[in-house]
């Protein structure tokens, strides 16, 4: 295990209607108010409740709307034009990874004195930020409770992330019954971000990390149960609870402790959504077995585990590869179930085109910037290349 300093000071508010309980929370860290959300029609229930909550205590609030999947930088920049001129001194994100990120975004931009940009290509330093606190309506990326604002960039056709632990909200609100009405399509995409996060840390050429991984072993399986009762009844409530939970603890940097993670198949999936804005998830149930099927015969006895202690495959010491592979078949079909795509071609992609993969393999590039991300192996663009031919 590797040396690690850990700082999550996010506080985590869980239950029903707790997001009835937002505006007292608010009133702790500000009294003018942001509310960041997407801007849909079903949404209007919720954000009245929650200004309701506000008014309550009187706390001042503006509705900042038009987030879209995969957040865009003109629309971060739009934000803190308009968080600037209204004095705002706090960001409430309403909604998933999205408007979280882009709430983010805009509390670190407000008050940059240089180009907010360059804080998400490293060429400037994040001084401070203004507070964001969170209610959860679509569990996912983690972000409620994570260092990082992942934004797209439109003129360069990529995907920046800022890191940094000043970013992690004050707060997340986590009400399973605001998921109720989520499409099926949405929450199986974001049940397959989160294990994919619990993957890229579990990945990876670290040792002596048994408590940690095994931590991360029971989240996925945990993922997997509640998806297959989500199938059965979208308003199960406790398999809504674990998947909310799992979200927040996937990518809060607890499974990763004393860790090298593995993000490779992240950055390869981001370039997807970068060229044609496939969801993130559904990128990630591609490109993820096609990233195993690349490497797991360098690491024979850590896919047998993973294949034994998470997909339920009989532990065989005699033939790990067979065991290592039956693992990755299992994740397919787990995908498949749950109606994500496992093919380049189920999300517009077309794998025998060598242009469309190299322009893939660029973008992969370009969104490592100076960093080659990777533990088993390296995103070299001889390695994107093969893991996007596996996907075929």
């Amino acid at each position: 295990m590797e040396s690690f300093r850990y700082d999550n000071h996010t506080v985590l508010i869980f239950g029903r209607d707790s997001h009835k309980k937002t505006g007292e929370e608010v009133r702790k860290y500000g009294t003018n108010a942001m509310i960041v959300f997407y801007g849909q029609p079903y949404e209007r229930p919720i954000i009245d409740d929650i200004e309701r909550t506000m008014d309550s205590v009187g706390i001042k609030y503006l509705e900042f709307t038009g987030v879209k999947p995969n957040p865009e930088m003109k629309t971060v920049l739009k934000g803190i034009e308009i968080a600037r001129k209204n004095k705002i001194d706090f960001l409430l994100a309403v909604g998933g990874g999205s408007v979280i990120d882009t709430a983010k975004g805009i509390g670190a931009g407000v008050l940059h004195k240089g180009e907010v940009r360059k804080l998400w290509t490293g060429e400037e330093t994040l001084e401070a930020t203004l507070p964001v606190g969170v209610v959860v309506t679509f569990p996912a990326t983690g972000s409620e409770s994570s260092s990082t604002s992942t934004i797209t960039d439109e003129k360069e056709g990529v995907k920046l992330g800022l890191v940094n632990d000043a970013i992690r909200p004050v707060f997340a609100i986590q009400n399973p019954e605001l998921t109720y009405t989520l499409p099926a399509y949405q929450t199986f995409c974001g049940i397959t971000d989160m294990m994919s996060h619990a993957m890229e840390r579990y990945f990876s050429k670290t040792r002596n990390t048994e408590l940690i991984d095994r931590m991360g072993e029971a989240l996925m399986r945990t993922c997997m149960k509640a998806a297959v009762a989500l199938l059965d009844n979208s308003r199960d409530y406790a398999a809504r609870s674990e998947v909310m939970l799992a979200a927040s603890l996937a990518h809060n940097d607890l499974l990763g402790f004393g860790k090298e993670a593995d993000c490779v198949s992240h950055a390869v999936g981001m370039a997807i959504s970068s060229y044609n804005d496939t969801a993130h998830g559904a990128t990630l149930s591609v490109i993820t077995p096609a990233w195993m099927k690349y490497v797991y015969k360098d690491n024979l006895e850590l896919f047998a585990t993973f294949a034994a202690n998470v997909m339920g495959v009989c532990f065989d010491v005699n033939d790990l590869e067979g065991v290592a592979r039956e693992g990755i078949f299992r994740l397919e079909e787990f995908y498949k179930r749950i109606g994500m795509p496992v093919r380049l071609s189920e999300v517009g992609i077309d794998g025998n085109d060598e242009s469309v993969l190299n322009t893939l393999v660029k973008m992969a590039g370009l969104q490592m910037g100076n960093e080659v991300w990777g533990s088993l192996v390296k995103a070299t663009p001889e390695n994107c290349y093969h893991i996007l031919k596996l996907a075929i």
